[in-house]
């Protein structure tokens, strides 16, 4: 079933607002992976099926980031002086944002120990479309790149099947948010033809190198929404139109609403052979640093195998807590996840499980006891952590 229903914020906002006093772990971010984790209208991993977290707050990942960062829970919609606790994204955290919270003296590495951050989930990024009458619609990545940098401006430039398409403008649905999906997305795009998508970037405009809402090629039509469930339901009722999305907001095995890029579609299979290039860190032969939380975060820009647009959602967390609630409850995630206690539920939104040696170094690496680099290290955070 086409899954795009979305919390209406207010619901999120009341209950984290009449929970804040209860020192249950606050955070959100990444739309991508919203449903998974959770919020109050349903079950999630991050919310109502671990005790203690609150309703995952779906905003983008350039927002969460900016809330984890700064402990900054209006960009919640949550009252200031709320503690953000951990943050989801799709993309990466930067060099720069790295060296900000190490050198923070209010709000980083000093008053809340090291930062963490670990992949979740991976994930496709799908790229639905809806072209009346047309059942099927075959992309190289080359043509991806034309088409959301507008230089491919209508369907019948694109052939399906050996013939030519309608005559009917392409409408490019893109996230005028921070968005990891649309990092991981254009990550692809700039790798094939950086001549058509010039920037790899979590902000489409930076990507592709102008703003469509303002200046983007003569000729072409741009319709610019916010968070992954708005491009799903904007794709679905406008003839002529094509987007990217997570694969939890689409029928992601179904040719007929996502296209096939470079001969794949986004099954679980064809995304595995991409994943299966990647050791982790605390593999010797990876040639990673376990303690660099950089080099916990794989990318795949242009993968020579299986469905190309392959990347990984990523929880970031801090590695000192001041409310031993939130350590415990922080702790509790981290053991579930990672040892393959919400597989079944990750499969279930058309995610894919981290792979059994990933799960193992993000358990052995954070959580075990032997580790200096797990959450709640006395020896790490005596005296400091996210505050209450």
């Amino acid at each position: 079933m086409f899954k795009r229903t979305m919390i209406a914020a207010s619901l999120a906002v009341a209950a984290l607002a009449s929970a804040q006093s209860m020192a249950a772990v606050v955070g959100g971010g990444a739309t991508l992976p919203q449903n998974l984790y959770g919020t109050t209208a349903g079950t999630g991993i991050l919310a109502s099926s671990t005790p203690g977290f609150n309703a995952y707050i779906g905003v983008g990942s350039g927002a969460g980031k900016l809330a984890f960062f700064n402990n900054d829970a209006t960009k919640f919609n949550l009252a200031a002086g709320t503690t953000v606790d951990y943050a989801g994204s799709d993309s990466i955290v930067s060099a720069a944002e790295l060296t900000g919270y190490n050198g923070s003296a209010t709000n980083g590495r000093a008053s809340y120990g090291p930062l963490i951050q670990i992949p979740a989930e991976a994930t496709s990024v799908t790229v639905p479309y809806n072209i009346a009458g047309k059942t099927s619609l075959n992309l190289t990545s080359a043509q991806l790149a034309d088409i959301f940098s507008g230089k491919i401006q209508n369907w019948k430039d694109v052939v399906f099947g050996g013939v030519a398409g309608p005559d009917l403008p392409i409408k490019v649905v893109y996230r005028t948010d921070g968005s990891g999906t649309t990092e991981i997305f254009t990550t692809h795009l700039k790798a094939v033809k950086p001549a058509s998508v010039p920037g790899a970037s979590n902000n489409f405009a930076t990507a592709v190198g102008f703003n469509p809402a303002t200046n983007a090629p003569a000729g072409s039509t741009y319709i610019g929404v916010s968070g992954s469930g708005a491009i799903a339901s904007t794709v679905a009722s406008t003839n002529g139109a094509i987007g990217y999305v997570s694969p939890d907001f689409a029928e992601f095995n179904n040719a007929a609403k996502v296209a096939t890029v470079n001969g794949f579609l986004p099954t679980a299979v064809n995304v595995q052979v991409t994943l299966d290039t990647a050791l982790p860190p605390t593999n010797p032969a990876s040639g990673k640093d376990v303690a660099n939380p950089l080099d916990w975060v794989p990318t795949f820009a242009n993968p020579s195998n299986g469905y190309p647009i392959v990347g990984y959602t990523n929880l970031i967390f801090s590695q000192c807590y001041k409310d031993a609630g939130d350590n415990l409850r922080i702790r509790n995630f981290l053991n579930t996840h990672y040892t393959g206690g919400n597989n079944a539920a990750v499969a279930s939104h058309s995610f894919i499980p981290l792979p059994a040696s990933w799960q193992s170094a993000v358990h052995n690496t954070f959580y075990n006891t032997a580790s200096s680099l797990r959450v709640g290290n006395t020896n790490v955070c005596n005296g400091i952590g996210r505050p209450l």
